[in-house]
């Protein structure tokens, strides 16, 4: 079947079963599923009828149910051309329009990723509600997982997309170079327009935190003071939060002989984002304790690759691409095995250019906080500092 013409295209649909907002209730749920699915989402809400997203949440999934659709209709053949980034396909859905921005692109990312669009449709499409968590962000974005909490999404200025748009294909090449970076995994961008209103543009991410069911704790750092602490939850309560830097304070992060590969990706993806002039970007990070037969080399690890298909690398090209050992479980390119503890690492918000704005915000820090050190930097020394942070905290 022939791919998409590339170029703004619009497609007019008629309400589907599939697409509609189909939320399970909990009353329909054997009670072993319900008592599982509870001890997972510890720390979440689901978006149900009555939430005041809901109904944004609905068009979403359903928006997406069928934009997917689409590229599994018209599956790419090959690596993105630049018509291919610049595509733009509005769907008109009864009140409301799902915009979708660069799609065969990410089709092909999606696929590149072994993320088959089957799975990618059920878990963002309608077959359950979104999940939302009290975020400890400075930003206005709203935050949602899937109701699987396999994928993350996000809301973001229209500036904000048009420099991940123009980055884009920057950043798959990146990806192609060094396929087990650091960086988020960025699935989709699209935009929703309701009623004829003002678009809300949102991102869809692999979500660095999954499976999250043994997770212990979780940081956000950006390797600096001001704002950079959290309020810690009291024990015993049941919200998850984000921890920062401060937080962090007294912490090592023990990785064994994994700490030479870590620092060294660090230093290439940092590097990378130095040169789109992008700063205040965030290194997320969980733990969570290995079992007794999850520890010691080679207890569940294969050599996987981005690119295996194409047949077996040499070793300098391996060592090229900082390639290593992924461990054999979900979301293996976000996770990194010590010897006690699993960690969960991505680098994350990838869409702050170091234009006049920020120039001028580092300005007034400095005046501000002069004795402190605080996120509005240079790129140059933004990424410098945060490697710094992580070579002086892992071990």
């Amino acid at each position: 079947m022939a791919a998409p013409s590339p170029g703004p295209r619009e497609q007019v649909l008629a309400p589907s079963p599939e697409a509609g907002c189909k939320a399970v209730t909990s009353s329909r749920r054997g009670l072993l599923w319900r008592l599982r699915d509870k001890q997972s989402r510890l720390g979440l809400f689901e978006i149900s009828p009555g939430h005041e997203l809901h109904g944004m949440t609905c068009m979403m999934q359903a928006g997406l149910w069928a934009a997917t659709q689409v590229s599994m209709d018209h599956p790419p053949t090959g690596p993105p051309s630049q018509d291919d980034f610049s595509e733009v396909l509005t769907q008109v859905h009864e009140g409301f329009e799902l915009g979708t921005l660069a799609g065969p692109a990410f089709a092909w990312l999606r696929r590149s990723l072994g993320l088959a669009e089957e799975d990618y449709q059920a878990a963002l499409g309608p077959g359950g509600p979104y999940l939302q968590f009290l975020s400890t962000s400075k930003s206005k974005a709203s935050f949602f997982l899937s109701h699987d909490q396999r994928f993350f999404l996000k809301t973001q200025g229209r500036r904000e997309v048009q420099v991940l748009l123009a980055h884009l294909p920057r950043y798959v090449q990146h990806l192609q170079r060094h396929p087990h970076s650091l960086l988020a995994r960025l699935l989709g961008v699209h935009s929703l327009r309701v009623d004829r209103g003002k678009k809300t543009y949102f991102i869809i991410m692999q979500s660095v935190f999954y499976p999250a069911g043994r997770i212990s704790e979780r940081y956000d750092i950006k390797g600096c003071e001001v704002s950079r602490w959290v309020e810690p939850a009291p024990e015993g309560s049941p919200l998850v939060l984000v921890l920062k830097d401060l937080n962090f304070q007294g912490k090592t992060i023990n990785l064994g002989p994994q700490r030479s590969w870590f620092l060294r990706q660090m230093e290439l993806d940092t590097t990378f984002l130095r040169e789109l002039n992008v700063l205040d970007y965030s290194l997320l990070m969980a733990f969570q304790c290995l079992h007794e037969d999850e520890r010691g080399p080679g207890s569940s690890l294969i050599f996987r690759t981005a690119r295996s298909v194409e047949g077996a690398q040499s070793p300098e090209e391996s060592e090229a691409q900082n390639r290593r050992l992924l461990p054999d479980t979900p979301n293996a390119l976000h996770i990194l095995d010590g010897p006690e503890q699993r960690y969960f690492l991505g680098v994350v918000d990838l869409a702050t250019v170091y234009g006049l704005r920020k120039r001028l915000e580092h300005l007034w820090k400095t005046l501000r906080y002069p004795s402190r050190t605080f996120s509005t930097v240079s790129p140059a020394r933004y990424a410098r500092r945060l490697c710094q942070w992580v070579e002086a905290h892992t071990e």
